[in-house]
């Protein structure tokens, strides 16, 4: 049966290494574990940036953060980038959201094409193309969106309930505190599990699932968890113990001589606070809990495409916009270019018997987050789009069709862009100076400072990324050779996205026929 359906589901800052599936020992991760076996498992998936807003750009036009430009959190996409939403509307289908896009209007653009007067278009802008059943970002307050208007219906009695109950709990002594503040990690929220971001969200999917009926539909399911604030409501508050954690993972040989952009993002709060053991092993098995809810809130998703009859005719691709360091490192958040945060999980599960050979199959080529937009094109039939879209269908992969155009990459490429953060300022340097980029094969990694040294790590005989081999003399054939690497895929970058190749291909060497004669003797 071909695909009529799509189900794209994101995780906030979900880490690989803790599914069962990518291995951890101790988390019960058996919904998100029986999708893996049910498709391919990508071992070697990579975002194009570790902070949410750049990454989930890449994943939301099929291009890298230097093509898209939002590099960013609070950098908006050009009016003028073309997302997944857009492809599909031009074909008669809507893209649907539950949850979090962290998409940032282009109140200039829209400004300059005066598009800001509350057209249909206008909205549709705003919003990246996405029909928003219901848009919750899940970081700050927002007293008047249909989740908070929900939870009020539900008797949290509240002009601010995300504050006052999802993010709050009460302590033993009956004080209300805060889930920013860390050391609050291990209580419970005062919300319960049924009203919480992840059960409400999971349920609105299932709700608009359900209204669609046997009419085809495509779906952008954003769950804002495990992302902080590390509050998980009850019983999941409590799911999990410090000793089923992984152990850190960081050596004091990183503190010594460190790469002097990491050594200011070590002087930020939240990484200053998780290089501290005691923050890093309370949320932690906070952190767990919210998985383990996650998981159990997509097994009742998965029970509803069982009835529906949708496995058959749905393709599924689950996966997270980034990592989060937990002190790995001594480092918290997220941003830097360690594989704990840009390695990210990645399953497909796409339903056409052509896959029945793959299915429960690990892949380790190297895949990025822009190779969703084209495989979700492919699996619905439609236009590439490949002059401006920058990845590749991982349909050839799991149907195991051969590469596409030639051989697969052998090597990812991520960004970052650190203006907006206090290490700048701690390194004072000029907002224009703050670029980096990573590129990542089978065996090297190598990290290109602008104003800085660059990083390089041997992932073969240090997997861990614990020691720099940014200076090492010997390394130096490594180090240009992967700036190469760097170089060609700077070249292969698409900035001609007004015409499609097919339009070009048909107006070259067409002058004389428009009356142009130049060059006749």
């Amino acid at each position: 049966m071909t695909t009529r359906n799509v189900l794209f589901i994101m995780c906030d800052q979900l880490r690989r290494d803790h599914l069962g599936c990518y291995g951890h020992p101790a988390l019960r991760t058996r919904n998100i574990d029986a999708l893996a076996r049910r498709g391919v498992r990508f071992e070697r998936a990579f975002v194009t940036s570790g902070v949410c807003g750049p990454s989930r750009m890449s994943f939301y036009t099929g291009r890298y953060v230097s093509s898209h430009g939002a590099t960013w959190n609070r950098v908006p996409l050009s009016v003028g980038e073309v997302t997944l939403g857009e492809y599909l509307k031009d074909s008669g289908r809507a893209l649907a959201l539950a949850g979090k896009t962290h998409v940032m209007p282009d109140h200039a653009g829209l400004k300059r094409l005066h598009l800001d007067g509350g057209s249909e278009l206008e909205q549709l802008l705003r919003s990246g193309h996405f029909v928003e059943v219901d848009r919750h970002d899940g970081h700050h307050a927002e007293p008047r969106s249909a989740y908070a208007d929900w939870l009020r219906a539900q008797g949290y009695d509240s002009a601010d309930p995300w504050t006052d109950y999802v993010i709050s709990a009460e302590t033993a002594q009956g004080e209300i505190v805060s889930g920013w503040h860390m050391r609050n990690a291990g209580l419970p929220a005062r919300v319960a599990e049924p009203h919480s971001e992840t059960a409400y969200t999971v349920g609105q999917a299932m709700q608009y699932i359900a209204t669609r009926g046997d009419a085809p539909w495509i779906l952008h399911l954003s769950l804002v968890k495990p992302h902080w604030p590390y509050l998980a409501p009850a019983p999941y508050h409590a799911a999990y113990a410090l000793d089923d954690c992984l152990p850190l993972k960081r050596d004091p040989a990183e503190l010594e001589d460190p790469h002097p952009v990491l050594s200011a993002y070590r002087t930020q709060e939240e990484c200053a606070n998780f290089m501290r053991s005691e923050v890093s092993d309370t949320v932690r098995p906070a952190y767990q809990g919210l998985i383990q809810q996650i998981d159990d809130r997509l097994g009742e998703l998965w029970e509803q495409l069982e009835r529906l009859g949708r496995w058959q005719d749905t393709l599924i691709v689950f996966t997270a916009d980034h990592g989060d360091f937990l002190g790995d490192h001594w480092l918290g958040e997220k941003e830097q270019f360690y594989d704990t945060v840009q390695n990210i999980p990645l399953i497909v599960y796409d339903p056409s018997p052509q896959a029945d050979a793959t299915r429960g199959s690990a892949s380790e080529a190297m895949v990025s987050a822009v190779d969703v937009v084209p495989t979700v094109l492919d699996a619905l039939s439609l236009p590439p789009a490949d002059h401006r879209i920058e990845g590749r269908s991982l349909l050839h992969i799991t149907q195991a069709r051969g590469a596409q155009d030639g051989a697969w990459r052998d090597f990812v490429v991520s960004e970052l862009d650190y203006a907006y953060r206090g290490a700048r300022l701690a390194l004072g340097r000029h907002p224009g100076e703050c670029r980096a980029w990573m590129v990542r094969d089978a065996r090297w990694k190598y990290v290109h400072w602008q104003g800085f040294r660059p990083q390089l790590f041997d992932l073969a005989n240090d997997p861990d990324e614990f020691f720099d081999l940014g200076t090492d003399a010997g390394h130096e054939p490594v180090r240009a050779a992967m700036r190469q690497k760097l170089l060609e895929w700077f070249l292969a970058l698409k900035p001609r996205v007004t015409v499609s190749h097919e339009e070009v291909a048909a107006k070259t060497n067409v002058y004389k026929q428009a009356g142009v004669f130049f060059g006749v003797w």
